[in-house]
């Protein structure tokens, strides 16, 4: 359950979609592709899904090429040169999970969920395995009822099963949770990555929420105008941006004045205040806005004509002056690449 993408590129007229994107997952791991609109990452999980084709490069799903843009030199194959391959999608194994559910609104949760055995022939032990799946999202008891009768979470939780029951090679999901609330976005992420480890599933996830992204994924793929700016694990990604670009997008950093953006302290590493020990750095800060958000206040300043955010335990007044320290390891600095 593998997934390998080797070059892949899109156009769309003269439009560069997609330009060499490079991937490569494990069984069991979990690819998070975030980024800005228009970035490519649709656009990237509709061509592992087969729903588009790109116009370069190449798709390995579990040792198996999906899709290949060209024969290379000396290639046998049945296949006209330079003609790609793309196999359908029916026949990629693949489990889907969308924003917007895709029920069948006329047929019950539990002929929803058996619509894709049905459509494979694997008719065998057909009640049970829809059963076990609607058991483990927690809606077996709510079988016989259809998809208007449900909350959009319980929506949401059969299109899971749906995805599951056929036991696909690769997962994909496109911004699944971004219909809901916050209290069942929270439910639904936990339980979807529970299942999707528990069933050892390899899965890409398109989100347009940075924490969701960062909290759920074994790596995280960073898209920006159809090129990737990092590929990494969420912990590389937050503390060892490898782009200006990704500096900025991820979290909130603060740019050291008359750095060019390549220096930056990631908003929680600054003591408010008070010096730890006397290694730290010092910084004067004039006070913009405070924000309460519960547990403290998000301060919003003015380091040196920058725009800085930190965290505070009392609200601070507009035009303020106070100190912020930072421990010098602390202080990231972003390598110029090439």
């Amino acid at each position: 359950m593998s997934l390998t993408i080797q070059k892949i590129s899109k156009k769309f007229g003269d439009v560069d979609a997609l330009s060499n994107i490079d991937l490569n997952l494990q069984q069991g791991e979990l690819a998070a592709l975030v980024g800005p609109s228009g970035c490519g990452k649709t656009t990237l999980l509709r061509s592992i899904a087969g729903l588009e084709e790109p116009s370069s490069g190449k798709i390995i799903i579990n040792d198996t090429v999906v899709y290949a843009g060209n024969v290379l030199e000396g290639e046998v194959s049945h296949r006209r040169k330079n003609k790609p391959l793309s196999l359908p999608t029916q026949q990629r194994n693949l489990g889907m999970v969308f924003q917007d559910f895709a029920l069948w609104p006329h047929l019950t949760v539990f002929e929803n969920v058996a619509f894709g055995l049905r459509a494979r022939k694997q008719t065998q032990n057909l009640d049970k395995r829809v059963y076990d799946a609607l058991e483990q999202v927690q809606l077996s008891q709510f079988s016989q009822r259809f998809p208007s009768q449900l909350s959009g979470g319980q929506q949401q939780r059969v299109s899971i099963a749906r995805a599951i029951v056929i036991q696909p090679q690769l997962i994909l999901l496109d911004e699944p949770l971004s219909a809901l609330d916050a209290v069942l976005k929270d439910q639904i992420q936990q339980l979807l990555v529970a299942l999707l480890k528990e069933h050892q599933l390899t899965a890409v996830y398109v989100t347009h929420d940075q924490a969701e992204a960062m909290s759920m994924a074994d790596k995280v793929m960073i898209l920006n105008q159809g090129k990737v700016e990092q590929f990494d694990r969420p912990e590389a990604i937050y503390h060892k941006p490898a782009t200006e670009f990704v500096a900025n997008f991820i979290g909130k950093n603060n740019r050291l004045p008359n750095s060019n953006g390549r220096t930056f302290i990631r908003m929680e590493a600054l003591k408010f205040q008070q010096a730890a020990n006397d290694s730290d750095v010092r910084f004067e800060a004039s006070i913009k806005n405070a924000r309460f958000q519960g547990q403290h206040y998000l301060i919003e300043a003015d380091v040196g004509g920058e725009q800085w955010y930190f965290c505070a335990p009392q609200r601070l007044e507009a035009g303020q002056s106070v100190s912020l320290y930072c421990a010098p390891e602390h202080i990231n600095q972003i390598q110029l690449q090439g």
